[in-house]
């Protein structure tokens, strides 16, 4: 029995002595995984730290990178503004001349009209003294004082007297007041068969062409009348209907559309 007590307190007495070394071993233990935790944590902090400046040098690179792309940009955007200014300017500055040219030309085309205009008037003025006597027969030995004789012969034949220094405003209106139309018996000529002559005014070129396409038109649309006064040029359709100065081809062509050819 001593000698279990006294084991037994031996035994007893060593409880102390291995809780202090238990204890202590744990505690190393905790102190060496607290500071390795604290180097990884560290470490972890210096990779974090690298891994980010890493990437702000990279975002800072294509920042950089992307700045001098904009401002290539904006030069090229300038440079396209500048040249869009000139063009603009350069149209601006044509469509002021093409105005300005335009403006002219319908002076131009005005003073043109006016100058025709003029000298229409002039050539009719200066034909006012003219006849044409058409489809008249070829004599032998003809000479200007035969033709002047075959004039006055007519002149007297449509009571209408004229003198060998004074041939002017002769009309047709022989074949209106007689049935009997002028030949070629009325200027004093004897032909078989008898050859019917035509008396009109020397008309312009223009008038002429007018004159022209007037009688095309008469024949073609049923008009009744068509001739020559003063050198001028009239139309019409009936008796009953006004009579119609004509001044230019395009006045021809309407009437041709607003009175159609009749079968």
């Amino acid at each position: 029995m001593a000698d279990d007590k006294l084991e037994k307190s031996l035994s007893e007495s060593n409880l102390p002595d291995m809780d202090i070394e238990t204890s202590s071993s744990a505690r190393n233990i905790t102190t060496r995984n607290k500071r390795r935790r604290e180097d990884d944590f560290v470490q972890f902090k210096e990779d974090i730290t690298s891994m980010m400046t890493a990437m702000m040098d990279s975002q800072m690179t294509e920042i950089k990178k992307n700045t001098r792309t904009l401002e290539e940009i904006k030069q090229t955007n300038r440079s396209i503004e500048d040249s869009m200014s000139f063009l603009s300017a350069q149209y601006e500055e044509y469509r002021l001349k093409i105005d300005t040219l335009e403006a002219a030309a319908v002076e131009d085309r005005k003073y043109i009209a006016s100058l025709e205009s003029k000298i229409v008037d002039l050539q009719r003025e200066n034909r006012k003294s003219n006849i044409e006597i058409k489809n008249v027969p070829t004599q032998k030995s003809e000479s200007k004082d035969t033709l002047i004789n075959l004039v006055s012969h007519l002149g007297n034949t449509i009571s209408c007297p004229i003198n060998k220094s004074d041939i002017k405003d002769l009309y047709r209106d022989f074949n209106v007041k007689n049935n009997d139309h002028l030949s070629a018996k009325h200027l004093g000529l004897k032909v078989s068969p008898d050859m019917p002559i035509y008396v009109a005014e020397q008309l312009t070129p223009q008038a002429a062409r007018l004159h022209f396409l007037a009688r095309e038109l008469k024949r073609a649309n049923s008009y009744k009348y068509c001739w020559t006064s003063y050198g001028r040029v009239y139309l019409r359709k009936d008796d009953n209907s006004p009579i119609i100065h004509v001044t230019s081809e395009t006045q021809i062509e309407r009437l041709g559309k607003e009175n159609p050819a009749t079968k």
